[in-house]
């Protein structure tokens, strides 16, 4: 058995992998490793061709694959070990130790004196959400039918039906439509948008796709490849309208029905998760309840951003490097994050009040979308900070900051909510 010490190990080397392993080796910490299951860095990024990454890193337009790799070019020379085509297997957070298979060095253990949970999301596949009909081929995840075509230059289909208006289903209606190939609808079966309102613009609206709102597939039709799908109207419960049924012929449906946080891992290490956003409940340092255990991008609540992701892991990674360091923070309070009127969840759950204090932001969703209103954070019964926003929607991640000079000021309780401006 290969056995082996860091000071910080980081399990993903995707982008939040990335971006926490630069800053955790900027703060001083001497030996830090990447683990990654693939064959390279980058994640998720690799597969991303399209364009609107990093508009407010870099404040530029980029590529997924031109923004990881403006974070991979650092990792060599900041002395980063990395170990590709690595699964880690099981966390022992008991003795701070990890295992993993390496197809070279065979079964790995590791120590760490911090570990980073960085191993982002997966897909809903059609089992979870159960749609009625026979088991022909043509039926994929959104993110699938991507690596199909972005990575390995194969073509999953000609005439498409998309059911989910999450990002990747939008960007690949795009992408199918630019290749040749036909998308007849996008079904959601909300009754708004599920993913930024740029992408149905930029790949819906510009290429004449049509999307139809509160609606869902009741039925796929095929022998041994999908022949068409049919589709209903719901009502406000989700149930099938009957009588409002008609049939969409395709060859193939895409899935782009919502992500899951990848947290096997983390439950094996005794972390807490939350039941909303399915991923581990951080303080602002993103320290989980385990100590020394770190969590950060989208094993810890499904982003809409690469950049979001990348000022997240920032912050884990560089108090993950002070916590290796032997950087303590002993909270003299501890404030619990609740979500308010009209929220669905915030990001971190809580806040631990220290002697040192700085702006903490945090990142939250809404859980259905509005015009002309203000987002208020209070405590105490007193406002701390107002925002005015035009629109708000449940697909778009919205972010506020509560300045330094009010951290002290926190009860036990902080409230985010979602408040109509009177005119």
């Amino acid at each position: 058995m290969f056995e082996t010490n860091y000071d910080v190990v980081i399990i993903g080397a995707g982008p939040a992998g990335l971006a926490a392993a630069i800053e955790a080796k900027k703060v001083g910490t001497k030996k830090v490793l990447l683990v990654e299951r693939d064959h390279a860095l980058g994640g998720i990024l690799q597969q991303c061709i399209h364009p609107g990454f990093g508009l407010h890193i870099f404040d530029e337009e980029l590529t997924g694959p031109e923004y990881a790799y403006r974070f991979i070019e650092q990792i060599k020379p900041l002395g980063i070990d990395v170990l590709l085509n690595t699964m880690v297997l099981d966390i022992h957070s008991d003795d701070k130790r990890l295992y993993a298979v390496n197809r070279e060095r065979g079964v790995c253990n590791i120590g760490y004196k911090s570990l980073v949970l960085a191993m982002g999301c997966r897909e809903r596949t059609r089992g979870a959400i159960a749609i009625p009909g026979t088991r022909p081929a043509g039926i994929f995840t959104a993110g699938t039918a991507q690596r199909y075509i972005n990575m390995q230059g194969y073509m999953v289909g000609r005439e498409f039906v998309i059911l989910g208006s999450g990002d990747i289903g939008m960007i690949m209606a795009r992408r199918l439509t630019l290749e040749g190939a036909k998308v007849k609808a996008v079904v959601e079966i909300m009754p708004y948008l599920t993913g930024l309102t740029r992408n149905k613009v930029q790949c819906l609206d510009d290429f004449n796709i049509p999307l139809y709102l509160k609606h869902t597939i009741t039925d796929i039709k095929g022998k041994d490849r999908v022949e068409k799908v049919t589709v209903s109207q719901v009502d406000d419960n989700f149930n099938p309208i009957k009588g409002t049924e008609w049939e969409i012929d395709c060859d193939t449906l895409l899935l782009s029905v919502g992500l899951i946080p990848e947290n096997e891992l983390s439950k094996k290490a005794q972390v807490k998760l939350s039941p909303i956003t399915l991923g581990p409940i951080v303080s602002q340092r993103m320290e989980t309840n385990v100590k020394n255990i770190f969590a950060c991008g989208n094993v810890l609540h499904v982003n809409d951003l690469a950049d979001n992701v990348t000022v997240e892991s920032q912050i884990a990674g560089m108090y993950a490097g002070l916590n290796a360091l032997g950087k303590e923070y002993k909270p003299r309070k501890i404030t619990e994050c609740i979500p308010g009127e009209g929220i669905r969840y915030i990001v971190p759950q809580k806040i631990e009040v220290t002697d040192e204090v700085q702006d903490i932001s945090l990142y939250f969703r809404v859980k259905e979308p509005a015009r002309n209103v203000t987002l208020e954070i209070s405590s105490k019964g007193e406002t701390i900070a107002r925002a005015r926003r035009q629109k708000i929607n449940p697909g778009e991640m919205e972010k506020m900051k509560i300045k330094a000079d009010a951290i002290d000021k926190l009860g036990d309780e902080l409230i985010v909510s979602v408040a109509e401006v009177k005119s």
